[in-house]
């Protein structure tokens, strides 16, 4: 039996990461099953702890890198992904003695760029 391909309506994948926005909000949606105020809510408490955790890391401190997963699975969850992959480069410059303040630099771009997404989006609900 053979398929004919011609016939599915094919639909593209978004992007991983959205070049328009520091939050996916499509992704946001999903995990918060298209609530308002739990969105609300946890874009609050990222944007929080974010911040916190930026400032925190600038420190060097002895938990570093668990700082920097904990805020890497934080933003994947509300679909910071640029934050995801800056926390990533924070973790793989301590695991490799790279240049771990050039990657807290990006980090804290990244963060600084969705806190103000966040904040818009806010404003917005």
């Amino acid at each position: 039996m053979s398929l004919n391909l011609e016939r599915l309506n094919w639909m593209p994948s978004p992007p991983l990461v959205p070049e328009d926005s520091a939050i996916d909000i499509q992704h946001l949606g999903r995990m918060t099953l298209g609530e308002a105020a739990l969105e609300a809510e946890v874009l609050a408490l990222f944007s929080a702890q974010s911040g916190e955790i930026v400032t925190r890391l600038k420190t060097s401190p002895p938990d570093a890198a668990a700082l920097a997963h904990t805020l890497k699975g934080s933003a994947r969850a509300i679909g910071a992904f640029r934050v995801a992959e800056a926390a990533l480069g924070v973790e793989a410059a301590m695991k490799n003695n790279g240049d771990l303040g050039e990657a807290i630099a990006l980090l804290q771009q990244a963060v600084t760029e969705a806190q103000e997404a966040i904040g818009r989006m806010l404003k917005r609900s």
